[in-house]
C-alpha cells in the first residue's frame, strides 16, 4: 500500500468495530426491554430476569479501547510515511 492507504485501512477498521459493536448493544438492549409494555407473557419469568446493562458496557468499554488502538496504530503508520 503506497502513500498514506495503510493507515486509512486500520482507521476504517476502527469505525467498523465501533458501528458493530452500537448494532449489536442497541440489538441486546431492544431484546431486553422490549418495545412495548410488559404483557403477562413477559412478566412470568420476571425473577429469572438480569440486567444486560453489566454486560453491554464491557462489551462496548472493549470496543472502544480495541477501537481506540486500531486509531493509534493508524496514526502512527500515517506520521511514518510523511
Amino acid at each position: 500500500m503506497s502513500g498514506g492507504r495503510g493507515a486509512w485501512v486500520w482507521l476504517a477498521l476502527a469505525g467498523v468495530v465501533l458501528v458493530v459493536a452500537a448494532v449489536l448493544s442497541v440489538w441486546t438492549l431492544n431484546e431486553a426491554y422490549g418495545a412495548g409494555p410488559p404483557y403477562y407473557s413477559r412478566t412470568t419469568n420476571m425473577d429469572k430476569w438480569s440486567d444486560p446493562l453489566p454486560a453491554v458496557l464491557i462489551g462496548d468499554l472493549l470496543a472502544a479501547g480495541v477501537a481506540a488502538v486500531l486509531v493509534w496504530v493508524g496514526q502512527r503508520k500515517r506520521g511514518r510515511r510523511r
